[in-house]
């Protein structure tokens, strides 16, 4: 292999950009030769694959590599909209992201006009393993961070979840494919100490290093198991949907040394639907290939009571309202009335995986001087 100083590391290098559009999001489900099968579809060596992709993690244009669960199905978890004084809000940003490590995307939103909700700086995705109370550990949060309020919304279907930030470019609004999306149930899985163990060792995050064609060897040892025995439980957990897709998460908020922003924009929808249509209406948007992520998630009264909640990035703030105006026209076609809509802009953002391991919260809750049995749902 080259020297990584004179690999190119641009998301727009063409080599690059064709093992990114499959790598981002592409391979769903567990793999035992994810490289490989990215190698596969997009037309580039195996070899190369695994270079370019070391380099770009060395640089940065890569922020990790990893192999993602559907953590939905392991912990309890929500969207969480924190109400901080203005002046607090930097502070309350930094110990979600630096001091929970339950806590996963901490983001700072902001509206166009003040509105309804626009008082929530502050927005987080949460989980805590099974058994836990998600409420507890809010309480204790917001007292941390001296937040007023909190508004928890967990997920009640799921209709869109892949970033292919690279795979969007150029998406003309509208794009959308040919079936609504499917919506699916988030239901909690119970898992044996054997299972725990090799889930942890599946999904921590690959050093540049790690990146080799037999990329799982070393973590069945790490999990105390024959690499058999790692398939047979990795293979059965991806039978109980518990595990999402082998993928490279690009630096996409912050700048990279290269240059480039890979996006800029970070929006998160708003759509409130009649009851009774959350289904067919997160279909119907979930089928538009620029959303990322879209749920069927309850904002209550504080944030007049949208049902549908959905995220797209792009570089050209026109451009991502132009996206969510051709949804809108998508769904009056349908015959789907929404009876309020908004955009709430990410600022400061922080992305990591959230930590969902019962044996790690537990180890938590003493550090912090909490009885574990008391955190209890």
């Amino acid at each position: 292999m080259s020297e990584l100083s004179s690999i190119p590391v641009e998301t727009t290098d063409p080599v690059n950009a064709r093992i990114l559009a499959v790598s981002e999001d592409q391979i769903q489900g567990f793999q035992r030769d994810p490289l490989g099968e990215i190698s596969r579809l997009s037309e580039v060596e195996t070899d190369t694959v695994i270079e370019r992709i070391r380099a770009m993690l060395v640089e940065g244009t890569i922020r990790r590599v990893r192999q993602t669960l559907l953590a939905t199905n392991l912990a309890k978890g929500a969207l969480v909209a924190w109400e901080v004084p203005v002046q607090g809000t930097d502070s309350a940003f930094d110990y979600m992201f630096q001091q929970d490590p339950f806590s996963g995307h901490v983001v700072t939103r902001s509206t166009d006009t003040a509105t309804a909700g626009s008082t929530y700086r502050l927005w987080t995705t949460l989980k805590v393993p099974q058994g836990y109370s998600l409420e507890k550990h809010c309480q204790f949060l917001q007292e941390k961070v001296g937040a007023s309020h909190f508004r928890i919304m967990p997920a009640k279907r799921l209709f869109a979840l892949g970033v292919g930030h690279v795979r969007r470019r150029g998406m003309p609004p509208g794009s959308r494919a040919d079936a609504p999306a499917e919506a699916v149930e988030v239901s909690v899985v119970e898992l044996s100490d054997l299972e725990w163990k090799v889930l942890t060792a599946l999904k921590r995050e690959f050093e540049p290093e790690e990146l080799v064609p037999d990329l799982w060897t070393a973590r069945a040892g790490e999990a105390g198991v024959s690499l058999d025995e790692f398939y047979r439980i990795a293979e059965d957990l991806n039978q109980r949907r518990v595990i999402g897709r082998f993928s490279t998460f690009l630096e996409h908020v912050k700048r990279l040394q290269t240059g480039e922003r890979v996006t800029k924009f970070n929006a998160l929808f708003h759509w409130a639907v009649p009851q009774g249509m959350e289904l067919r209406a997160g279909g119907e948007v979930g089928r538009h290939h620029i959303m990322t992520h879209a749920y069927w998630r309850e904002g209550g009264p504080e944030f007049r009571n949208v049902n549908i909640m959905g995220v797209a990035h792009g570089t050209d703030k026109k451009l991502v309202l132009e996206h969510k105006a051709a949804i809108d026209r998508h769904l009056g076609e349908c015959g789907i009335p929404v009876s309020y809509t908004n955009v709430f802009w990410g600022g400061r953002s922080e992305i990591k995986p959230s930590e969902i391991s019962p044996f790690v919260y537990r180890d938590w809750c003493v550090e912090n001087g909490l009885d574990p049995d008391a955190m209890k749902a």
